[in-house]
């Protein structure tokens, strides 16, 4: 019989890799998966998870709201390309966030609010792409002396990640990435108001999630003073308990 390895719980690797990502990146790459898989079964058509203000609002279609973010194409080269970046960098900047998942959550609610702003006026339906390219931004912006190398042609440090990327696209495709545009704008809002914004403004960082959203991931992260706890059950004692102290 084959040992386990101590400490894995016998999971195989690619388990092990799984249940090691941090939850918010852990089920953002396995809806993501899973909704190319459904395409690719023809369970559902692209024409039902594309994002469009008449479908949304009009025809009540809500569910648009978030496949839009969920499909990257079907199956092939160009999906193992994009849940790579996906996973990877969303990862790194979620682990880096810390253990809480409230900062990295709110960052992709800041970061889909806006995109599904600016979609209209881009004519752009499947939001994925560019909120990946939002993350990897971010993270080469915070990295500046990582060195990456990029099909092992070229080697660069962190902060020109993106721009590699949209010369890789251009070539690619032969027309300019809008999406990853996109991303890196609003990468570069997020970025400024979280990292270069508070030191010159003591500390100041407008775009931190508010305590309400904290507390739905956190719950109570201090305890009461002691202080105050006896102070309350003196309340609730009254008089008999105040006398039978004294006595």
């Amino acid at each position: 019989m084959d040992q386990m390895i101590p400490g894995d719980g016998g999971r195989n690797p690619l388990e092990a890799w799984f249940w090691e990502m941090p939850i918010c990146t852990r089920w953002w790459t396995t809806a993501t998966v899973l909704t190319s898989a459904l395409v690719q079964c023809q369970m559902v058509t692209p024409f039902q998870l594309f994002y469009s203000v008449r479908t949304v609002f009009q025809k009540g279609e809500y569910w648009r709201l978030l496949t839009t973010f969920l499909y990257f194409g079907p199956f092939s080269l160009d999906l193992l390309f994009h849940v790579y970046f996906l996973q990877r960098y969303a990862r790194l900047l979620e682990e880096s966030s810390g253990r809480s998942p409230a900062h990295f959550s709110w960052l992709l609610v800041y970061s889909t609010a806006f995109l599904l702003m600016l979609s209209p006026l881009v004519s752009m339906p499947f939001l994925g792409h560019p909120l990946s390219s939002t993350l990897v931004y971010i993270w080469s912006r915070r990295n500046p002396e990582t060195r990456l190398s990029f099909l092992g042609l070229m080697v660069f440090t962190a902060p020109y990640l993106p721009w590699v990327l949209m010369g890789f696209s251009l070539v690619m495709h032969g027309t300019v990435p809008k999406d990853e545009i996109m991303g890196v704008v609003i990468g570069h809002i997020w970025y400024f108001f979280t990292d270069v914004y508070p030191p010159m403004h003591n500390g100041s960082r407008p775009l931190d999630p508010p305590n309400w959203w904290r507390r739905l991931f956190e719950g109570r992260r201090r305890e009461e003073p002691a202080t105050v706890i006896d102070n309350e059950f003196a309340v609730a004692g009254g008089p008999e308990l105040a006398a039978a102290e004294i006595r």
